[in-house]
């Protein structure tokens, strides 16, 4: 259930408007009534983060309550941000909020509306017994004159669904045809239950007349469960008290504001009253002490780091693949030369995916084959993409060649590998139209090349080739699959016995699928290891165990996710925004989930080391998977495996959570009917999503995120940006000609990322809610240069940009960015005290100089970032920058921060004698070195530094001779040495260094390569068999 992040949600903007001035943001309620609604919610939240513990037997009756809880906020939501946007935006404005657009083909025309209320001449509803009552009517619809259209509109809204009907029918003096309507609905349809009720009300606008309600509790989840009032329609309200049961009908657009907004603030505190008296209930049934109790495990569970490398990719765990494994070795290295296609076949989740990564990374082929390449195609690919992640994994791809067409990509895809032997995966292939598409660009080079195939469908395989057998792959066997569940709940240690039999039982439930047994593996080695947990997650698994294939391991992975904290869930149901087998970066993925409030604050850790702790969480949980890593370890990217996301989609659509818009959806026959509170859309869809989705109802909906993910488009194209309530807009793929005016009017946005090729316009600072700025440019024309009042934006934590120029501050000092963490890329910054004192704690900074256009550096006062106490990551470029080297050399006290981590210099010119002062550096554990960043040719370092540094980069330097030692590098694990074409040997001493795992040469002299594997055999020979050289 999505129900805690929408709780945290509300919190958050209930709390942002309590500890503001006041005067802002500007809100059309009082605050005392906010702190009620807060302290309410907040107990919400307390049951909430202990659900997990609370175990009922009811599991239905607890995911009702969920539910109520979940809709009950998003309502409280909305609510309180019109409150904030009735003020932000004068009545003339308020298009997102009462709009008189067209609601079908049937507009109210002037003249049905000029005689007054056109609900005075119906007499007052008896309802004696009820305190509220909320009737939405489709006004357009219902002043139409035939009667018989009326019922199939409202038949076609509802039927689908094929479990609702109103309560009662309505009787008293209600007009005829209203009453056949109700007569007509009442029997083509079955009874309502008030758990379908709700998501219908949110999903669909359905107006739902309802009268006669017994039970206030039902009345209450289906008045509040009922959307706002919509462009076309009306509401009428019956006030009455439960003594005397008069009631007075009015319209809305009648109604005094502030009263409205009292009266629907009193509904949502009932709501919550109501739920909180069952919350009560369970902690009554479950004991104050166990609430307590399970209340300080969750917290306890939550901040615990122990036992994290269990399930992490460095640790693979593989069991049951070795005679696959070997296999697949051999018929790689087999004698045949002509080019062979080997394919992997099997079900979702049984492996495939991971015999294909331990047979492509396996040492073995470093000198075998002379290039390799990975690409994931999935269901949804573009022949583009795969072309440039080919070109990437050949290590050819240049950032202009983004922009070419795909036969100009393909030509050079064929001509990287013409002439080398090569190894290209293609994991995941769904239909044989890409593989007609890509298969003439793999050139048969007669010297023993190879394409490794991955697909669950025989007839694919065959299709690329029919004489080569298909390697199938099998179900692990009942002791296979208990060995895997173990080593992922207990890693090395044995099994209590106590646990053994119930854990045999688990392994075997899971059906011999090694995706569910990881995944419930996951799930066990971070939850209470008693047996009555595993007995209830046991009879669990029984129940599905008999289910087909797919099915079942869908009800499988589903346990997992119902189990799941609900700190983690919005997190997990989150993956399903980013298109099948994406790549997603791991920074972009943190700020995304910064930003989108589903995070619940902690005064000692900022959301993005939050959002950091739960990702490793999940994948720690095998739930998301880790694909690369940056040179200090950490994740860049991750995954998720296609079952694990549609389990994701499947309930994050149900929950209303997210939708995502692409061509194989209904939307594009009949429109959608639908109120998500995220909109993921397919890059595919963009030219004529704003059509379909402005028709539908959609286009009205309180979406608040709106991401376009996968390939990056070529050529522009129009969006609709008409939702007023975004908090995440992500257009980053999308190229604009022209500043999209529309975004400005989104004062709620925190993460704003969109590809544009002029200078933002000032009218940015109206942005005073963002958070992430991501802004590129899609020409590589003159750099543009930031407004000045990007300084009046002080909730900015990254301003990410390719690259752009920070223009000096207006000389008033309270303008200071304490929130900035990441700059990058700033052309010509001048680091000057004023500028830096206003971004005083910087975590990441990328700064480039274009030599050319300088007149000396001297002005940009570089020697004044030793000042950026906070500075973790630098990048520091010089283009053009040989005949102003010497200048550099000659900056006067030039250090760097203490507490830099991460270091990149290219084009600085620095001599190797100077190195000392980066090495002097007591944190740094990366250092990249890139394109002349030091001059001369030789390096000899010194004893006692670079104490910490982990991975090292040598790119394009003249360097010629290299006295390195084992002590000079004393934790140095990766060694990287790319285009140094001078130098000859690497010292031998390297390989001394006892955590040196890899020596990775890119296009270096032979003899480099050669001393390299001397380095090697020479520490094979002393037992040493954890260091790997890679020559490419």
């Amino acid at each position: 259930m999505a129900a805690y992040g929408a709780v945290v949600s509300l919190l958050h903007n209930v709390e942002t408007v309590l500890e503001s001035p006041d005067d802002w943001p500007p809100v059309s309620l009082h605050k005392l009534q906010l702190q009620s609604l807060h302290q309410k919610v907040s107990f919400l939240l307390a049951f909430l983060e202990n659900s997990t513990s609370l175990r009922t037997t009811n599991r239905s009756a607890q995911e009702s309550l969920e539910t109520r809880i979940r809709v009950v906020a998003y309502v409280a939501e909305d609510f309180v941000e019109s409150k904030i946007m009735v003020k932000v935006y004068p009545a003339e404005d308020r298009s997102h909020i009462r709009d008189s657009a067209n609601v079908g083909d049937d507009p109210i025309t002037e003249s049905q509306t000029s005689n007054g209320n056109v609900w005075d001449e119906y007499p007052l509803l008896p309802a004696s017994h009820l305190a509220h009552l909320l009737i939405y009517m489709l006004i357009a619809r219902m002043f139409d004159a035939a009667v018989q259209k009326l019922m199939v509109v409202m038949i076609q809204f509802i039927l689908p669904v094929m479990n609702v009907r109103p309560f009662t029918t309505i009787r008293t003096l209600i007009p005829v045809t209203f009453q056949n309507l109700i007569f007509v609905l009442a029997q083509v349809m079955i009874p309502l239950t008030v758990q379908i009720l709700w998501p219908l009300c949110m999903l669909n606008f359905v107006s739902v007349v309802i009268t006669e309600l017994m039970r206030m509790a039902l009345f209450k989840g289906v008045s509040l469960a009922a959307p706002y009032v919509k462009p076309g329609e009306i509401l009428v309200r019956t006030g009455f008290s439960l003594d005397d049961g008069t009631g007075q009908v009015s319209s809305s657009d009648e109604a005094d504001d502030s009263e409205h907004g009292r009266e629907e603030l009193l509904l949502i505190m009932e709501e919550i009253d109501f739920i909180t008296e069952h919350v009560n209930k369970i902690k009554d049934v479950s004991g104050a002490d166990d609430w307590r109790t399970t209340r300080n495990l969750s917290s306890a569970r939550s901040s615990s780091r122990g036992d994290l490398s269990v399930g992490s990719e460095k640790n693979v765990v593989v069991v049951g693949f070795e005679s696959d494994l070997e296999e697949m070795k051999t018929r790689l290295v087999d004698s045949s030369l002509e080019l062979k296609i080997i394919s992997i076949v099997g079900m979702g989740g049984i492996g495939k995916t991971t015999l294909a990564r331990q047979v492509y990374g396996d040492s073995c082929f470093d000198y075998h084959f002379d290039t390799r390449g990975w690409v994931t195609v999935s269901q949804e690919y573009s022949l583009r993409q795969v072309l440039i992640v080919l070109l990437d994994s050949a290590k050819i791809l240049t950032e202009k060649m983004y922009d070419k067409k795909e036969e100009d990509l393909a030509v050079c895809l064929y001509k990287s590998l013409v002439g080398r032997r090569y190894l290209i995966v293609m994991d995941d292939i769904w239909d044989t139209d890409i593989w007609d598409a890509v298969r003439r660009f793999f050139p048969d080079n007669r010297n023993g090349s190879r394409i490794l195939l991955t697909t669950r469908l025989s007839d694919v395989a065959l299709y690329a080739d029919s004489f080569s057998p298909l390697h199938k792959m099998q179900f692990l066997k009942e002791g296979e699959s208990w060995n895997l569940l173990c080593k992922k709940v207990f890693g090395e240690k044995d099994c209590p016995p106590e646990l053994e039999d119930i854990g045999k039982a688990i392994a075997r439930n899971c059906g011999g699928l090694p995706l569910a047994i990881v995944v419930i593996g996951g799930l066990l080695s971070k939850e209470s290891r008693r047996r009555e947990y595993w007995r209830n997650l046991s009879e669990n698994l029984s129940s599905v165990v008999t289910k087909e294939d797919d099915k079942q391991c869908l009800e499988i992975l589903g346990l997992s996710y119902n189990r799941l904290p609900q700190r983690l869930r919005a997190c997990f149901l989150y993956m399903a925004v980013f298109p099948e087998d994406y790549e997603i970066p791991v920074a972009k993925l943190i700020r995304l989930w910064a930003a989108e409030g589903f995070l619940k604050p902690n005064a000692s850790k900022s959301l993005e080391d939050l959002a950091e702790e739960y990702l490793d969480d999940l994948i720690e949980r095998n739930l998301i998977l880790v694909s690369k890593r940056s040179a200090n370890g950490k994740i860049r990217t991750c995954n998720i495996h296609d079952l694990l996301r549609n389990l994701c989609l499947q309930n994050a659509q149900k929950e209303n959570f997210l939708y995502v818009v692409k061509y194989d959806n209904d939307v594009l026959q009949q429109g959608v009917n639908i109120s998500p509170r995220r909109l993921s859309v397919h890059p595919d869809f963009l030219s004529i999503q704003s059509q379909i989705l402005y028709e539908s109802e959609i286009h009205n909906s309180s979406a608040h995120s709106l991401l376009c993910t996968g390939a990056r488009l070529i050529y522009p194209s129009r969006v609709y940006l008409g939702y007023k309530l975004l908090r995440v807009l992500d257009l980053i793929i999308v190229r604009f000609f022209h500043f999209p005016a529309e975004i400005t009017k989104l004062v709620y946005l925190r993460y704003l990322a969109f590809t544009y090729n002029e200078a933002l316009p000032p009218s940015i600072v109206e942005l005073l809610n963002l958070q992430t700025l991501v802004y590129h440019n899609w020409t590589f024309g003159e750099c543009p240069v930031f407004p000045v009042e990007i300084w009046m934006m002080p909730k900015l934590r990254h301003l990410c940009v390719t690259p752009c120029r920070l223009p000096v501050p207006p000389n008033v000092q309270m303008l200071v960015l304490g929130n900035l963490h990441t700059l990058s890329e700033a052309r010509n910054l001048r680091c000057s005290d004023d500028i830096l004192k206003r971004i005083p704690n910087l975590k990441e900074l990328g700064i480039s100089y274009d030599v050319s256009s300088m007149v000396g550096l001297s002005e940009y006062q570089l020697e004044a970032l030793v000042n950026l106490h906070q500075l973790e990551t630098l990048k520091l470029s010089f283009k053009y920058y040989s005949h102003h080297a010497s200048e550099f050399v000659n900056l006067p006290n030039f250090a760097f921060p203490e507490k830099l981590k991460r270091l990149t210099l290219a084009g600085c010119g620095i001599p190797w004698s100077c190195m000392t002062i980066v090495g002097a550096l007591p944190n740094l554990e990366v250092l990249k070195l890139r394109k002349n960043a030091c001059q001369g040719i030789k390096w000899e370092p010194v004893d006692g530094q670079f104490c910490q540094l982990k991975h090292l980069l040598l790119e394009e330097v003249d360097l010629v001779v290299w006295g390195a030692e084992e002590a000079h590098f004393p934790l140095l694990q990766c060694l990287i040495i790319r285009s140094c074409y001078k130098l000859k040997e690497i010292p031998s001493g390297i390989g001394a260094i006892p955590t040196l795992e890899l020596i990775e040469l890119v296009d270096c002299h032979h003899s480099a390569v050669t001393s390299a594997e001397q380095i090697q055999e020479e520490q094979e020979a002393m037992g040493n068999e954890e260091l790997r050289v890679k020559p490419l």
